[in-house]
């Protein structure tokens, strides 16, 4: 990877996660952003924010997990890391701790197939992987073994992670896991969701083929 194409991804990165911001999904310093490239990643610094984020603090993290300098990654790398070695469909990974991922993630609670757009994420429900503390091998393997055939996941008593071909479809990624959530919350106030049935998720899946949102899932 030559200088100026880690410019250029890096000036992508910082503009994602400021987005991310800019919608309600990234606050105060609890979340990443990382992209695939040439012989590892590239990811937001520990710390970041919006305000401090600067393409010259984004990290490039070898294969190997090391990297070089006095900026170091975010303490979620090993998660991030993981995604990209479990799914060769990753090529840009969000983790964000949004306010209805969280509330359904601290009640331990996959993301049922209660709508017919949870089916985006490649299969009936959203799973919600068991707590592990942060940053740890654990977490890394937990969250990179969901996100084999899901495009995002729920992380136990902590938040989200989800992954796209590129930064754009993470972003639409991340932004309809939280609507969905929300929408779920919502709609539990009114008694238990029904859920589609193996037929009609069939179906679905096979109407989504033929049309853009393949291009999701």
């Amino acid at each position: 990877m030559t200088h100026t194409e880690q410019q250029h991804f890096s000036e992508h990165l910082v503009a994602t996660y400021r987005h991310l911001e800019a919608i309600g999904l990234m606050e105060l310093a609890t979340g990443n952003v990382s992209c695939r490239v040439e012989g590892g990643m590239l990811i937001s610094c520990s710390g970041a924010t919006a305000q401090n984020l600067t393409p010259d603090r984004v990290v490039f993290v070898h294969e190997d997990g090391t990297w070089a300098g006095d900026i170091k990654p975010s303490s979620e790398w090993r998660m991030h890391s993981a995604v990209y070695k479990n799914s060769d469909k990753a090529n840009a990974v969000i983790h964000a701790h949004s306010a209805y991922c969280v509330a359904m993630a601290c009640n331990n609670m996959p993301l049922p197939g209660f709508h017919y757009m949870v089916g985006m994420f490649g299969g009936s429900d959203v799973p919600c992987v068991p707590y592990s503390t942060f940053g740890t091998e654990e977490l890394a393997e937990n969250a990179g073994n969901a996100l084999q055939d899901r495009a995002a996941c729920l992380l136990g008593n902590h938040g989200m992670i989800c992954r796209g071909a590129n930064f754009d479809t993470a972003i639409k990624n991340a932004e309809l896991l939280e609507i969905l959530c929300k929408h779920y919350v919502l709609a539990r106030q009114l008694g238990e969701p029904d859920l589609l049935t193996d037929e009609q998720w069939d179906e679905f899946f096979g109407r989504a083929k033929k049309v853009a949102y393949s291009k999701f899932i």
